[in-house]
């Protein structure tokens, strides 16, 4: 246990930074949070949050003063204005990092690789992506690279779901709100696909960060998760919801084209459809020799807890 830390999370009320806080909150760390309004209704009362954006520099660096470690896990709301934003925010982050002397964690992921690197992606491997997030993502770990005089930790993981998630594929897939009738599937029949259950992504961090001063100043690892196909994901939602016969559809690509003008999250969304085409999985060897194991909750246990969160369970 460390009682003596102090992590300042951007993106607290999301999947990976909700996460990542619970996580150091089990460990005796001192969380704080920074959020537009501290008044909401719902927030950890174990954590100090401080009102601000994360878009403000100045609140930025106020709420970071003192901090050991600094967990940027924020991203525009509704992927709006990526282009414009995300750079900017990491920015104030890394400011914040520099000036307390503290670690900056960004959880990563798999957009900024491209078809030549798949299946089975290193840390290492050549990123050569084909989108535009994609090539924001190159951006910000190239920001944390070249920041020479700021520790960073970045943990790159697959699709995300779980019961703190926002935008992702699960959701999707499942309409969330009502009982499970139907499993949307993305992508091609018996390929391999990458999924990382946020409670074990926050405990991952949470285990590296007991180790920060063995870490090297840009540190890197590959976060393997559930490697699932359609057939098996299918399985797990069938036997989590007792409906042995839910089907199993393809996911309507064509909707994403007709509404792309119109709705930004279907536009992401179709942007991503490639990382559905070729079998994906994080080779997490180098993670393995560090922590000697993944944190890993059992399958049915993950789609559980996700579905009852979307509502689509009792």
């Amino acid at each position: 246990m460390n009682t003596s830390k102090t992590a300042l999370i951007l993106g607290a009320t999301g999947g990976a930074g909700g996460e990542i806080a619970a996580a150091l909150l089990r460990r005796g760390w001192t969380v704080r949070a920074l959020v537009r309004n501290a008044a909401r209704p719902g927030l950890d009362p174990r954590i100090d949050w401080r009102e601000g954006d994360a878009m403000h520099a100045a609140d930025v660096a106020q709420a970071a003063e003192g901090v050991d470690v600094l967990v940027h896990a924020v991203n525009p709301p509704g992927y709006r204005d990526w282009d414009k934003l995300v750079l900017p925010m990491l920015d104030h982050s890394l400011a914040a990092a520099r000036a307390n002397a503290a670690r900056l964690v960004l959880p990563g992921t798999v957009y900024n690789y491209g078809p030549d690197a798949f299946p089975l992606l290193a840390e290492d491997d050549p990123q050569r992506p084909l989108t535009r997030k994609g090539a924001i993502r190159v951006a910000m770990e190239q920001q944390l690279a070249e920041a020479t005089d700021v520790r960073s930790l970045v943990l790159r993981c697959g699709d995300f779901f779980g019961p703190r998630a926002g935008n992702n594929w699960f959701a999707a897939m499942i309409r969330p709100g009502r009982p499970a009738r139907t499993l949307l599937y993305p992508g091609r029949h018996d390929l391999p696909h990458a999924w990382a259950y946020l409670p074990d992504v926050g405990e991952t961090v949470a285990r590296l960060l007991e180790r920060e001063g063995e870490l090297e100043r840009f540190a890197r690892f590959h976060f393997a998760g559930h490697l699932m196909d359609d057939t098996a994901l299918l399985a797990a939602v069938r036997r989590t919801t007792g409906n042995a016969t839910l089907p199993l559809r393809a996911f309507p690509w064509w909707l994403t084209w007709l509404a792309a003008p119109f709705v930004v999250m279907l536009r992401e969304l179709r942007e991503m459809r490639y990382l559905w085409s070729e079998p994906l999985q994080l080779d997490n060897r180098r993670l393995l020799v560090w922590l000697g194991e993944e944190p890993h909750t059992p399958l049915d246990q993950a789609v559980e807890a996700t579905l009852r969160s979307f509502g689509c369970v009792a």
